[in-house]
């Protein structure tokens, strides 16, 4: 699936301000699961993938070993749809922040990083909670109530959030913690499954808190 409209580039005005001078005309391209947190994979771009990824929305890399750029999961299907794309502080490395349509790394694993002995990164299990969502929306599972909802559709799922939005707040007037816990709880799942519905996840809704905290932090 190519981007609606080309992506923009984090750090730097243009691609050509990029430094691809100090690896040879090569700068690595970190992988990171947008929703998530995880690093999924590094890679390396030249100056045609970065323009490549930027304008298609895909994931591009240049092969070292065969010395031609590919597309990730031009093969095996297992793409990786950039939802961000940003440059660190000495213009010489990339962070992709992308959704993935299946395992990233060529043995099958989630993460090229995945290991028995490799500690999970703490992301809280709201990230958590929100992969299972997206993956309930892809594959639908039979029997599972979060295909219901999505089948259901976008208004029904919404009715959904409004009424435990109204338990959750009876609870919290009128009830013993632990039935505002338990309301609490139904109310963010349904509003996970509500984002997706719209094509939407929780770190979208992270970024939005952190742009609104960074703006009224900031001095007057």
């Amino acid at each position: 699936m190519s981007a609606s409209r080309p992506l923009t580039l984090s750090g730097v005005r243009r691609v050509e301000d990029l430094a691809f001078e100090k690896s040879g005309g090569l700068i690595p391209a970190v992988v990171q699961d947008v929703d998530t947190g995880a690093v999924l994979m590094v890679g390396f771009c030249d100056e045609a993938a970065v323009r490549s990824t930027l304008q298609t929305g895909l994931a591009t890399f240049y092969s070292r070993s065969r010395r031609q750029p590919w597309v990730k999961g031009e093969t095996s299907g297992n793409t990786l749809t950039v939802v961000q794309a940003s440059v660190d502080c000495d213009a010489d490395t990339l962070l992709l922040q992308c959704r993935p349509a299946g395992p990233t790394c060529h043995t099958g694993a989630t993460s090229c990083f995945d290991h028995p002995d490799s500690p999970q990164p703490g992301h809280g299990f709201l990230h958590t909670l929100d992969g299972v969502v997206r993956e309930r929306e892809q594959a639908r599972p039979a029997g599972s109530y979060t295909t219901t909802l999505f089948e259901a559709g976008v208004a029904r799922v919404a009715q959904k959030v409004g009424e435990e939005g109204v338990e959750t707040a009876l609870a919290a007037v009128g009830e013993a913690d632990e039935a505002l816990l338990g309301e609490s709880a139904d109310l963010v799942y349904h509003l996970l499954v509500l984002l997706r519905s719209r094509g939407l996840g929780w770190s979208e809704v992270e970024r939005e808190l952190a742009t609104r905290h960074t703006s009224r932090a900031a001095p007057r």
